[in-house]
């Protein structure tokens, strides 16, 4: 029998060639099901991860995979085998890293893309998260990146800083707003889906502190479907997680598909993409702090110097505690929780160091946060409210003033109380 990897290839190279229906047939025929081959098909109907076999080897409690995730996704079928929960699974990774039997595999979402690249029913955009920068190359240039995707059939892409660029006006005024005292607190909303999970699993006494905003990919997602409404958009970034926050029910459909930058990068080698070789354009369309999203700490400065750039006499400085890493950002909730802390201003991710040391990342975090430092100081813009783009984006959108986000119901806010 053909391994996981073995029958993505196969299907991946199909899809490219346009053959992918007759390739799935032949799969049948050699005696796989079609069930057994959806979560490569229909990956957006499975959880981040899929269990592609059978095993035995965390049935009983404290013993393996079933016991390590920490969101309570994993649990036993009627037959006794270990399931996963696509409602609950963020995409931590853990129960893949811990299975001694290597069962449970990443879910890839590159086939359904590489279908809708070849059919080219519709645009499609690619929103590229702020740690791209280096990830193919320490010499590839961001325009060498947007030459290459578009080469592989995508309509364009923009960088999704330019979205955290808005989200940081949106939390910078939020605090403005809603700190008033030495005792009122904010936990930032604006980045990390496993940072947020674990405030509404474990710590939901602190939502009412997390301003109501979306995450810079699904305003990323929502805005070019306002421009372009039969659009396909597909985020781009280090971060597993973000497949399973493109799937939440009231963000759903800003986001179509996910890809990491592992799953890109097979996606050049398979479209016979030298990036090395791609066209070095230059687009200045983000800041310097929307570019700072990629690393641990670079939300809270966005907002700190976006905060001082639009208000000037603020009526309570801003004072950040930030955390990289689950069991960091655990011990500064459960601080925050006793009244140990001294912050008005929190934030957390998920993984050691920020995006850059996201798992689906190809190389060092160290590297990537030089790489990110560098590319922020080369930015033409230091704050989203120097930013025109930001500016001209948000009248296209109908927003009259920066402080109407704080009004916005529709693009940049959730509800994270539901």
């Amino acid at each position: 029998m053909l391994t996981f990897e073995e029958i993505y290839d196969r299907l991946a190279r199909a899809a490219k060639e346009k053959r992918l229906e007759k390739e799935i047939d032949l799969l049948e025929m050699e005696g796989y099901k079609k069930g057994q081959l959806d979560c490569l098909l229909e990956p957006d109907k499975y959880a981040p991860v899929v269990k592609w076999e059978k095993c035995n080897c965390g049935k009983e409690k404290g013993l393996g995979c079933l016991d390590v995730c920490k969101f309570g996704a994993l649990g036993i079928d009627e037959d006794g085998n270990i399931k996963i929960d696509k409602a609950k699974c963020i995409g931590c990774e853990e129960c893949e890293k811990y299975c001694k039997e290597k069962k449970f595999k990443i879910n890839k979402e590159l086939i359904p893309v590489l279908r809708a690249l070849v059919s080219k029913n519709a645009p499609i955009y690619a929103i590229v998260a702020p740690a791209f920068i280096g990830q193919f190359g320490e010499k590839v240039s961001s325009g060498q990146v947007r030459d290459a995707l578009r080469k592989i059939g995508f309509t364009g892409m923009i960088e999704v800083s330019l979205f955290a660029d808005i989200l940081t006006l949106k939390e910078a005024l939020e605090f403005d707003k809603n700190i008033n005292t030495k005792k009122d607190f904010l936990l930032t909303s604006c980045c990390c889906p496993i940072w947020l999970a674990m405030i509404k699993r474990s710590y939901g006494e602190l939502i009412p502190h997390v301003p109501p905003s979306v995450s810079p990919m699904i305003a990323g997602g929502r805005i070019i479907k306002e421009f372009h409404k039969n659009a396909k958009v597909v985020f781009i970034g280090p971060c597993l997680a973000k497949k399973s926050e493109a799937r939440e029910p009231d963000v759903i459909g800003a986001v179509d598909y996910v890809l990491t930058f592992q799953e890109i990068d097979e996606l050049f080698k398979l479209m016979d993409i030298d990036i090395n070789k791609c066209e070095k354009c230059t687009k200045e369309h983000s800041s310097a702090s929307g570019r700072m999203y990629a690393r641990a700490g670079g939300v809270s400065e966005a907002v700190f110097k976006t905060l001082k750039r639009v208000r000037k006499h603020s009526k309570i400085e801003l004072h950040a505690r930030k955390a990289s890493g689950v069991p960091a950002c655990k011990k500064m909730l459960d601080e925050l929780k006793k009244g140990k802390s001294d912050g008005n201003f929190f934030e957390g991710m998920g993984c050691v160091g920020g995006c850059i040391g996201g798992p689906r990342a190809i190389i060092k975090k160290e590297t990537g946060q030089k790489m990110v430092d560098d590319y922020a100081e080369r930015a033409v813009y230091e704050t989203p409210a120097d930013n025109p783009y930001v500016l001209r984006i948000l009248h296209k959108l109908g927003f009259a003033s920066i402080e109407e986000l704080l009004e916005d119901k529709r693009i940049f806010t959730r509800n994270f109380k539901k």
